[in-house]
């Protein structure tokens, strides 16, 4: 019973500082050139943002709503 409680505190306590630390924890792992292209490449394998992606680098201007 009480590893069991140790490990909820240890995971929740590792949970806790990596959602802390989070940009942190980013910033250093993009800091490496592979893990920045490894990042890249999977996240636009989506679908999706790939092509809001294309979209909004390659494609017309969006509309924006009047501000006047």
């Amino acid at each position: 019973m009480s590893r069991m409680l140790t490990s909820i505190f240890m995971i929740g306590s590792i949970g806790y500082f990596a959602f802390r630390f989070r940009y942190r924890i980013i910033n250093l792992m993009l800091r490496s050139g592979w893990m920045r292209r490894l990042a890249v490449g999977s996240i636009m394998s989506f679908p999706g943002v790939k092509n809001k992606m294309m979209q909004t680098v390659f494609g017309r201007p969006t509309e924006r709503p009047s501000e006047w």
